[in-house]
């Protein structure tokens, strides 16, 4: 490398290491010979201005099987400052002995314009014929990258396969142990909440709001590196992956297959069967109130008991008027003589389940088994209450010993202590909330005489209603409707928990 008498003096670190500690304690070690070795190759180079620096790079007891050696990380970051031109080594396994890892060396020389000696190697990346030898080395080090992508790929392909856990992060209900998901009991009562608040709430949106009031976050877990991460609270995003993540159910994925997993299922897989519909009806709307601009009473809810499967909402238009109908999705996609009864009357049956509504409040032995069903579901939802108060107050308990442990051990402002600070005011705040809650339904508990209002009144209720509220109540109070048109049955599957909705409505009307 020729240079003009008035350029700068290149500067020449040289980097020296040995893979044990055997023999450093003497005067004069292989350090010191390498070192000697590349003080004399750059004075050699004098005559091009090469200087010396005075520097000592020396990883005297690491391996060269990684890039975890202190000088060799000061040597990069005097390289990324600046401050060297040149890197002299005795030999090429000195600086490293992995190829991907002397590949992304040699991509940090290039880009800082740093040129590489092998003292006894003839190696100069300053010269073509050296630049030439470092193309030849980095296109093994590409192979072998590729190789080891593939073989992983391989690896985790056959794992899924096989239904093992092949890495990846963490999901709430399970912990990692030993590469199996083992479940986790409270972190388990979570995830069958979120699916059922789901069923009930119909809304990504709506439930992420209810769990970060409840304080509830994401999955938390401490990397191999010791790093905290996730605990973070919940949006659309993670309650959408979260419900459709088939390892609930005891399964594994690999791209698009599906596998039986080693681990326990934690929902049920009707339940999530469910949940997928309503999810993919949802993605259908876009969950919007004037896609519905039909104002379909039972959109959602009509299923096809001769098909198995869902019936949607449909319509045609003759003129002025329209028609509208629920259409067996099965006779939409593979065809109308594949289901016995394709379509129904919209018209027809919702007017069939509102009268039947209706009938509710014409029959005292009807209202009174809605009344023992609404009181056996505030009595499980207050004990749900209580169970979480419990779950929390342990927690807090745990989180505040840890606390006292560590603050005598931690900086005030150190991230553990900050993090755990932050859980503890958290838990506080929902343990808090818990309890005004309690308190309020003991207060606000439904009474007989009140249902029995709500339910007589059910007739004068509807016919005051704007068409939007309607679909709320109804939507509220079915699961499902399901039509079988080759016995010619309808039945309807009530979840009798939208007292208090139906009891605002009837306040508006009222109003």
């Amino acid at each position: 490398m020729k240079r003009e008498k008035n350029q700068a003096p290149f500067r020449c670190a040289i980097y020296t290491r040995k893979s044990t500690e055997e023999g450093l304690e003497q005067e004069y070690n292989t350090l010191d010979a390498q070192r000697d070795a590349g003080e004399a190759y750059v004075k050699s180079q004098q005559h091009e201005g090469w200087t010396c620096l005075p520097e000592r790079y020396d990883d005297g007891g690491f391996t060269g099987a990684n890039m975890e050696r202190p000088a060799l990380q000061r040597l990069m970051q005097d390289i990324q400052d600046g401050k060297i031109n040149c890197v002299v080594v005795y030999k090429v396994d000195r600086l490293s002995r992995s190829l991907m890892d002397f590949s992304r060396i040699m991509e940090t020389f290039d880009r800082h314009g740093v040129a590489f000696v092998s003292v006894t190697q003839a190696f100069n990346t300053g010269s073509s014929m050296g630049r030439l030898i470092l193309n030849v080395l980095l296109s093994f080090a590409q192979f072998e990258r590729e190789m080891i992508s593939e073989r992983t790929r391989d690896k985790i392909a056959a794992a899924r396969r096989k239904g093992k856990w092949a890495g990846g992060r963490p999901v709430l209900g399970y912990n990692v142990k030993k590469t199996k998901l083992q479940v986790n009991r409270e972190e388990a009562t979570q995830v069958r909440e979120i699916f059922q608040l789901y069923l009930e709430y119909r809304s990504t949106l709506e439930v992420a709001r209810i769990l970060n009031d409840r304080g509830w976050k994401t999955k938390r877990w401490v990397t191999g590196k010791g790093k905290v991460t996730g605990g973070r609270e919940f949006d659309k995003t993670h309650v959408h992956k979260l419900l459709t993540s088939p390892v609930y159910i005891g399964k594994v994925c690999y791209k698009t297959e599906v596998h039986e997993g080693e681990h326990d299922a934690i929902i049920d897989p009707d339940v999530y069967e469910k949940v997928q519909q309503i999810l993919k009806g949802n993605a259908t709307t876009c969950g919007l109130e004037n896609r519905n601009k039909h104002k379909a009473l039972l959109r959602g809810l009509v299923h096809c008991a001769a098909c198995d499967c869902a019936m949607s909402h449909s319509f045609t238009t003759k003129g002025t008027k329209v028609y509208r109908y629920y259409v067996c999705q099965k006779a939409q996609k593979r065809g109308w003589d594949k289901c016995p009864a394709p379509s129904i009357p919209a018209g027809e049956i919702e007017e069939f389940v509102v009268n039947e509504i209706k009938a509710i409040g014409k029959n005292e032995g009807l209202i009174q088994s809605t009344i023992d069903v609404i009181k056996n579901q505030a009595d499980d939802s207050i004990k749900k209450l209580a169970g979480e108060r419990s779950r929390l107050l342990r927690q807090l308990g745990q989180d505040s010993a840890e606390l006292g442990h560590l603050a005598q051990h931690l900086s005030p402002d150190s991230d553990r202590l900050c993090q755990l600070k932050s859980r503890i005011e958290s838990t506080e705040r929902r343990i808090a909330k818990i309890t005004q809650e309690q308190q309020s339904r003991t207060d606000k508990e439904i009474q007989d005489q009140d249902v029995h209002d709500l339910l007589s009144d059910f007739s004068r209720l509807w016919r005051n209603l704007h068409p939007r509220q309607q679909c709320r109540i109804i939507e509220s109070l079915i699961t499902q409707v399901s039509y079988d048109g080759e016995a010619g049955r309808l039945s309807i599957t009530y979840k009798p928990a939208a007292m208090s909705l139906m009891s605002t409505e009837r306040q508006e009307v009222l109003a």
